[in-house]
């Protein structure tokens, strides 16, 4: 019996690394992998065309330049993709005021309420009454790390 032969170009296993690295980046953005992912897969490519990128020359100098050009495409395409607004704040003191909707029972003695005010969830505890989930509530005041909130009519 005669086993196929399972070895891998240094070409293939950079562009089998760089796809790797894609998908790592895909599963826990800002991992900051899809530099080097790009650039290994189009060295790999060019491995694989042929060119001998480890040869000081001719494939290494060639090699060189498609790794720069590769890093500042994809620099200029997430550039380009990324929103040019500056990420909004929250801070407890600007809800005073806002409403809401309870997500787990709020009550007075304690802060293991929960309140979603926008897309944000925030610990909370009630001016007085329990309130129960689904109900609207406005904030009321801030108090170290969770907010008051009373029920709306």
């Amino acid at each position: 019996m005669v086993l196929p032969d399972l070895a891998l170009s240094f070409g293939w296993l950079l562009i089998i690394g760089g796809a790797i690295l894609l998908l790592l980046e895909v599963h826990s953005p800002g991992f900051f992998a899809t530099v080097p992912a790009t650039v290994m897969i189009f060295l790999g490519i060019l491995q694989v065309a042929g060119v001998d990128i480890s040869n000081p020359w001719m494939g290494g100098l060639l090699g060189v330049i498609v790794a720069i050009c590769a890093a500042g495409f994809t620099v200029w395409m997430y550039s380009r993709i990324t929103p040019d607004e500056s990420p909004t704040t929250i801070s407890r003191d600007s809800l005073v005021g806002k409403e809401g909707q309870v997500k787990t029972i709020v009550d007075a003695s304690t802060i293991s309420g929960k309140v979603v005010i926008g897309s944000t969830e925030w610990s909370a505890h009630s001016t007085g009454a329990t309130i129960v989930p689904g109900k609207k509530v406005r904030v009321v005041s801030s108090e170290g790390v969770h907010i008051v909130v009373e029920e709306v009519a």
